[in-house]
């Protein structure tokens, strides 16, 4: 680590020139002793010793001479036939080798290019994260070879969704009617803000090493804006209603109370709810009414989503967290927030969108919070609540901005392929997921310090790191929306996945507030973009009954 002049120097070595490469400083020595020898005085320098006189007498030759006289094709060709059967064997002896801790995009490049066989298909004694990325190495071994990969991709897919909801099983509720037959359940729940290390919930990062995040539970003008109603019917069957959607639905079978992972279905969330809230077969010939009778009504559910879908406020995992604890409060079942926001985990995984545990604990506790997990397949993240005074004070309040850009984005296509980084150690992907874990503690310092404009400045950073994760975080039309007020604000973000939805700014002062209210008002990217008063919700998800 020295320059070339303060070692030699350092050494008592009398080169001519400062050039390391045309210095003949190397020695041809005559046994790998004295070699070892000769290294060991070139790095550790220190008294006169055998490695001094060795390269004393020995003949020495510069960089440039070696290069000129070396077989570079010889080398380069001996060292690729050394790492092929490096990683050929480092594959074989997995249980023992560092294989699937490699950056396995890059190791599959190279199986490719020098033509190894890809690795066999782990046996299911092997540890389920080792077969997960056994799964993903071989299908971007064939995708890079010009096969179809898909097929293993999914068996890796699904074999982390069978992990995380192996942890359910044997724990099935026993739902019974808790209401009376002219009752009706209300449950609702605010929104959430992602403000640092998105992303790092998710797994299988989570799993790999947990997550850490700070967001915030917000109130749309005034209303918590997911709401679930759940009332008894005198008819045994499940009608499904939603108000947004205007669309409805009766389901009349256990067949079609199972099929929620239809494609676009208006009612998969409350259909994989139901069925984690104990409403299934409980003998090969039980039907569904029969199971309602015994359960003592029908059931009616109807949904208000009261935001654009695409949004990235959490909306579709945080009204799934609300079904569940709506339906945890009509059925008798006893589930806490905690119970509700890990079961709203496997409700995803049901439904094969995937996703981390962020949204819905964002949106069920209330406040400003960081929420961290440690490592392992349970992911239930202690709490830390933070302070609210950068978000609720006169002088810093006016100064938080919801600016809806009339822009969705979905964020399953987005999940998938970050997913599959972290599937494949892709190096790109975790030194960025570990600096967002880093950062969103330094978040929670800020907040907690109540330093206002270096809060503003995280959410900045906490931009750009999302940018760098996934470059179509922020398309042309949104960059185009906050170039037009950036000078004006400390920092801003999409929520969420991002590239639509919700625009967050924190703007430098009130007056800088509401010129960018003006400036976006008076001449909108579009004629659904509007402002939207956020409020910091203290409750969280809430549930009560007429």
């Amino acid at each position: 680590g020295a320059p070339f002049v303060q070692w030699r120097s350092s050494r008592g070595v009398e080169v001519v020139g400062a050039d390391i490469q045309a210095s003949p400083i190397f020695p041809v020595v005559d046994s790998v002793d004295d070699m070892y020898e000769v290294l060991q005085w070139m790095i550790t320098g220190g008294a006169d010793g055998k490695g001094k006189e060795i390269w004393l007498s020995a003949r020495k030759l510069s960089a440039d001479q070696i290069s000129a006289h070396a077989n570079l094709t010889r080398l380069f060709r001996q060292r690729n036939d050394f790492l092929k059967a490096n990683l050929e064997f480092l594959a074989w002896n997995y249980e023992k080798s560092v294989f699937y801790q490699l950056d396995l995009n890059d190791v599959a490049s190279r199986f490719v290019t020098m033509g190894i066989k890809k690795p066999e298909l782990l046996p299911q004694q092997s540890g389920a994260m080792t077969r997960i990325r056994n799964y993903m190495v071989r299908s971007r071994i064939d995708s890079m070879s010009g096969r179809d990969g898909s097929r293993e991709e999914m068996a890796a897919f699904e074999l982390l969704r069978d992990e995380i909801l192996s942890e359910l099983k044997g724990r099935r509720p026993h739902p019974r009617l808790n209401v009376y037959s002219d009752q009706i359940v209300w449950g609702r729940s605010p929104v959430r803000i992602d403000l640092a290390g998105g992303w790092t919930d998710t797994p299988p990062y989570s799993l790999y090493t947990g997550g850490s995040v700070v967001n915030m539970a917000i109130e749309l003008n005034g209303q918590q804006p997911l709401q679930v109603y759940v009332k008894p019917s005198s008819d045994y069957r499940i009608v499904l209603r939603s108000i947004d959607l205007g669309a409805s639905e009766i389901v009349e079978d256990f067949e079609s109370l199972s099929c929620y992972h239809t494609v676009g279905s208006p009612f998969s969330i409350p259909k994989a709810a139901l069925t984690l809230a104990g409403f299934a077969p409980r003998t090969s010939s039980d039907t569904l009414t029969e199971f309602l009778h015994d359960f003592g009504s029908g059931i009616e559910i109807t949904l208000l989503s009261a935001i654009p879908a695409g949004s990235g406020l959490g909306t579709s995992s945080i009204l799934a967290a609300t079904v569940l604890g709506a339906l945890s409060e009509f059925c008798g079942i006893g589930w806490d927030e905690g119970e509700i926001s890990h079961r709203t985990l496997a409700l995803e995984q049901l439904l094969t969108t995937g996703g981390g545990w962020q949204d819905q604990y964002g949106g069920v506790l209330g406040g400003v919070k960081l929420l961290r997990t440690e490592e392992g397949i349970t992911q239930r993240p202690s709490v830390s609540w933070l302070p609210s005074r950068i978000f609720t004070s006169t002088e810093f309040k006016p100064c938080h901005l919801l600016y809806y850009t009339g822009l969705t984005r979905t964020a399953k296509g987005i999940l998938a392929e970050i997913v599959r980084g972290m599937f494949l150690n892709s190096n790109s992907h975790l030194s960025i997921l570990s600096e967002m874990r880093a950062h969103s503690l330094a978040t929670a310092e800020a907040i907690q310090r109540n330093d206002f404009h270096l809060y503003g400045r995280m959410i900045a950073k906490t931009w750009s790191q999302n940018k760098r994760l996934d470059s179509g975080t922020e398309p042309p039309a949104v960059a185009d929306i906050v170039g037009r007020v950036s000078d004006l604000t400390l920092g801003y973000k999409l929520p969420g996945a991002g590239g639509g939805g919700y625009l967050y700014m924190v703007a430098k002062e009130p007056q800088a507030a509401a010129r960018i209210r003006s400036i976006l008002t008076e001449c909108p990217p579009n004629s659904r973009a509007r402002f939207v008063e956020m409020t910091l919700s203290d409750t969280g998800f809430q549930v009560s009954r007429s």
